[in-house]
């Protein structure tokens, strides 16, 4: 069958898809996805938005590095730090200098120098304290990592509120902060930067903006080598609290005597409220303000739930008092004259912590005080300038208290006593007197008083005159010293010889510069009271010199071994003790019937000088008992006169209240000039001059001859008495006149001459 060709009509759809014929598909166009841009923002709004955007891109990417890199700073500092940290214990005791506790005769602690220390341990303090002290310096303590920026941005709030710059006033420092001040970030004082070390502590405690950054890893560093109780340690140890007190062991013992783990709620809230300013808060300085701020610190406690309201109530009703030494605070002027006087690497320059046992008698000082007190308010003016210092001692020259000035609450100031050099008046003529008697002269021995003039090197006249401008004529040595007369004494002078004198003065401890000129036996020299009071304990004691001293042992705290003893006691003799007890005689009769009757104790037997200065600057008065010497001046500190006052006024008003007071409950014990030894001789009182007996046996019969003769010749002399042979009116020098060359009843017996050189030279 042949095969139909062409195309065939299909009418329907072949049920079999012939590819072969199907067309091509038609290539897919590839589909165009629309994205919604944000409408642009024209004008200037979107130059702003841009240059927003663009600085938030360079922030934000400068951030993170700046971030790290600070990070990493901080991070090589506080490494730095940590490796140079030593152990905390060796940073417990920052002093550069040691402290001197001083105690008193009977060893109690009286006063303090340098800065006081006690190393403890914060587990070692009392916890009321160490809940007191974070109360108040750093409640978060133990939740930071050593610094709070909670803390320092309270503290820029709080300042600039109160109208200071951001870092001035409140510092936000916490705890761990503050000992990095203290240590100052590990530096140490050096003397080609810093002029002294109070200059180098100052520039540790400035609140710069870099100290205070340097601060951060130096905390950072402690925090990761020590704990948080060794650091409190550290800060507990070495925070000066006032009063010479490093740490708080050295403030509670300083303060209330009372060891830092026993102290109660109230005294560990006045230490607390110490650290913000320690010497303005110091209770020694300001006992009431102390209080007012340890009532806050105890509020914060109570805040912070340390305490409930009943224990804050009783606090409050039982605050914190001084003990009875710091509250005393007696022997300021006393310790200062040890430092300044004592050698210097065991006194104010020692790097150890040293106690000194002294000759301080906390009584007498009191004692004393109080009579200086009462007489200047009973007897000066209210608003004089008029200052006095007293001084009292034993008379081997143990010296028991020292008053530098009114104000005797003080120390560090200047000491009226010991520093002040002032001419010294007619208190200096017992010395003119002891060289006298010590030349064979009596006290019946009869001098001129009258009109004087001695001619001086280059031309001039000298003319001493009375204080009561007359002139009593022949007198005897006893009355002329009694009376204090001037041309009397001067004559006497001649005649034994100026050079003679400054012998005597010099011999008994007057160290200062004496003048050579005539008016040397009027007191023309200066001295301190401390060195005349000390030559007037050589007469007391019979003629034996004294050196006055304070020390009489020195040792390291901690040690049993004394480095130093006594520095000073009993010295060479001066003059014999016949011519001791002589001059204590007539120096008896100053104050019996002289120009000292103001000084008076009564019954007691006393002897001594007064002294008034030309145009009335200084007034004086010395004297002593068998128990005590003491001595007092008067005077202005700018050398203005006195008014209406002599040494027989005030300065013997003075001397009486203080010998009253410190002899009270005393015997009354007769003056004797027997020596250390017990070899010398001692006086009666009986007669118009002194009775000499001897010392030794009675069953020494050469012994009682010798003390009968020399009964007998005085008893004949008090009829009458020498008379010296002065020098002339007109003299050029001091040429002493010869002992023998005198006129009386005695004056020829070789016997009697022989038996006064025997007796004077004992």
């Amino acid at each position: 069958m042949k095969r139909p060709t062409g195309t065939p009509t299909r009418t329907g759809r072949s049920p079999v898809a012939d590819k072969r014929s199907q067309p091509a598909p038609a290539k897919a166009t590839p589909r165009r996805v629309t994205r919604h841009r944000k409408p642009k923002r024209g004008g200037i709004l979107g130059w702003i938005a841009g240059f927003v955007t663009l600085i938030w891109r360079i922030v934000w990417g400068s951030v993170w590095r700046l971030a790290m890199t600070v990070a990493l700073i901080i991070g090589a500092a506080s490494a730095y730090f940590y490796v140079s940290l030593p152990e905390a214990s060796e940073l417990f005791d920052g002093r550069a200098r040691g402290s001197v506790t001083m105690l008193d005769r009977d060893g109690r602690v009286f006063a303090w120098r340098g800065e006081t220390f006690g190393a403890v341990a914060s587990d070692q303090i009392a916890p009321i304290l160490r809940e007191a002290v974070l109360s108040t310096e750093d409640r978060r303590f133990y939740r930071h990592l050593g610094v709070s920026p909670r803390g320092i941005a309270s503290a820029v709030r709080i300042n600039m509120a109160e109208g200071r710059g951001p870092l001035e006033g409140h510092g936000g420092s916490t705890i761990t902060q503050q000992v990095a001040k203290l240590l100052c970030l590990g530096e140490t004082f050096d003397p080609t930067r810093f002029a002294n070390e109070a200059e180098f502590e100052a520039e540790c405690r400035s609140g710069g903006i870099w100290r205070k950054i340097k601060e951060i890893p130096y905390a950072f560093a402690m925090e990761a080598k020590y704990s948080k109780d060794e650091i409190l340690s550290i800060y507990m140890n070495r925070s000066y609290l006032g009063g010479g007190a490093r740490g708080f062991e050295a403030a509670s013992q300083r303060y209330f005597n009372t060891p830092a783990s026993q102290v109660n709620a109230s005294q560990a809230a006045m230490l607390a409220g110490l650290l913000t300013a320690p010497s303005r808060y110091a209770p020694t300085a300001d006992l009431q303000r102390s209080q007012e701020r340890a009532n806050v610190v105890l509020g914060l406690m109570n805040e912070e739930g340390y305490l409930d309201d009943q224990e804050l109530a009783q606090a409050r009703a039982n605050p914190a008092t001084l003990s009875q030494a710091a509250t005393a605070r007696a022997g300021g002027y006393f310790a200062d004259w040890l430092m300044e006087s004592g050698p210097g690497f065991l006194t104010s320059e020692t790097t150890e912590d040293v106690t000194i046992t002294t000759t301080f008698d906390q009584r007498i000082q009191r004692a004393a005080e109080r009579a200086l007190q009462q007489v200047f308010d009973e007897k000066v003016k209210d608003g004089s300038t008029a200052e006095a210092a007293v001084v009292v001692m034993s008379a081997d020259g143990a010296v028991r208290a020292i008053i530098g000035g009114r104000d005797t609450r003080v120390n560090g100031v200047f000491n009226r006593a010991t520093q002040a050099k002032r001419q010294t008046g007619s208190s200096f003529k017992p010395f003119v007197y002891a060289a006298a008697l010590e030349a064979g002269y009596s006290p019946a021995d009869r001098i001129e008083d009258g009109p004087l003039t001695i001619r001086i090197p280059g031309g001039r006249n000298w003319q001493p005159q009375n204080y009561s401008r007359n002139y009593r004529g022949m007198v005897t040595l006893t009355t002329s010293l009694a009376q204090s007369l001037n041309t009397s004494t001067i004559r006497l002078q001649e005649a034994v010889g100026r050079d003679q004198v400054i012998r005597v003065a010099r011999d008994f401890g007057i160290v200062s510069n004496l003048t050579t000129s005539p008016s040397l036996g009027l007191g023309a020299s200066e001295a301190t009271l401390l060195e005349l009071t000390g030559a007037y304990a050589g007469i007391r004691n019979g003629g034996t010199s004294v050196a006055p001293y304070g020390v009489v042992e020195v040792t390291m705290q901690g040690d049993d071994r004394a480095l130093m003893g006594q520095t000073g006691g009993f010295g060479e003799r001066v003059i014999s003790q016949r011519a001791a007890g002589q001059l204590i005689y007539m120096m008896q009769q100053v104050i019996s019937s002289g120009t000292g009757t103001r000084a008076q104790l009564g019954d007691r037997p006393v002897a001594g000088k007064t002294g008034t200065t030309s145009s009335y600057r200084d007034a004086w008065f010395v004297g002593f008992t068998e128990q005590y010497v003491t001595g007092v001046w008067m005077g202005n500190d700018d050398n203005a006169p006195l008014t209406g006052v002599t040494g027989g006024g005030l300065p013997a008003e003075i001397w009486q209240a203080v010998m009253s007071e410190i002899h009270d409950g005393l015997p009354e014990l007769a003056l004797s000039t027997v020596s250390p030894d017990g070899s010398g001789i001692i006086m009666s009182s009986g007669g118009s001059t002194p009775q000499v007996v001897t010392s030794g046996s009675a069953d020494d019969p050469l012994a009682a001859a010798l003390a009968g003769v020399m009964n007998s010749v005085e008893q004949q002399n008090s009829g009458g008495g020498r008379v010296i042979g002065a020098p002339s009116t007109e003299v050029t020098g001091g040429a002493p006149a010869t002992p023998g060359d005198s006129v009386g009843a005695s004056s020829d017996d070789a016997l009697s001459r022989a038996l006064q050189g025997i007796l004077g030279g004992n």
